[in-house]
């Protein structure tokens, strides 16, 4: 059998396919986008890090914002912090953390895999999952990270659940049930792909 013609690396593309080709630069306003919302999600991380150390040191303003913002609501006054507010406060700090969390990997991830390289090889900060990333890893790893915000969000519902109906406290359960066989139905999948794929190597 003869082996596979070889075309040279840089051959230049005729115009349409050259046209095809570019059009993958259209992405980078929505990863730029992205970019901007992982600055707002900073900002709200702060200033809420901000009522929650003042509300520490009796500001009740801050108290105010703090309770409004997640949603309690006590049948006695909040007059200070207590653990259910310190609680319910951290949980949405750590949701905010790991939605960046989610963006990042959509940001570099998709950039990596969609648009163009990055060129990160050997770099001292180059993340651990990028140096393995394709679209299947990223699809898996995404999947992964909506469940763990979901986890959050119930969490977050079920210590808040008196400000709830026992309709919404199912919804969500069921949703998250939802996304978790979601997750496992995606990563299977690449299993067997990825299975394969190395039966036919």
């Amino acid at each position: 059998m003869s082996d596979p013609v070889q075309f040279p690396a840089n051959r230049p593309l005729r115009p349409l396919p050259a046209l095809v080709f570019a059009s993958r630069w259209l992405q980078l306003p929505l990863y730029l986008g992205l970019i901007a919302a992982q600055g707002v999600y900073v900002v709200h991380f702060l200033v809420e890090l901000w009522h929650l150390i003042q509300a520490a040191f009796g500001d009740k303003h801050a108290l105010e914002l703090l309770v409004n913002a997640i949603g309690y609501r006590s049948t006695v006054p909040v007059t200070s912090l207590n653990e259910t507010v310190i609680m319910l406060v951290v949980l949405a700090l750590i949701d905010v953390v790991m939605i960046s969390n989610l963006l990042i990997m959509v940001i570099i991830g998709g950039y990596e895999t969609f648009v163009s390289r990055l060129n990160l090889e050997g770099h001292r900060d180059q993340p651990e999952w990028l140096s393995h990333v394709n679209a299947s890893v990223l699809k898996v790893k995404l999947a992964l990270s909506i469940i763990g915000i979901s986890s959050i969000h119930l969490l977050k519902t079920f210590i808040n659940a008196d400000n709830y109906t026992d309709k919404v406290l199912i919804a969500q359960t069921a949703i998250h049930a939802v996304f978790l066989l979601s997750a496992l139905a995606i990563a299977y999948t690449d299993k067997l792909m990825s299975a394969a794929e190395e039966a036919r190597h």
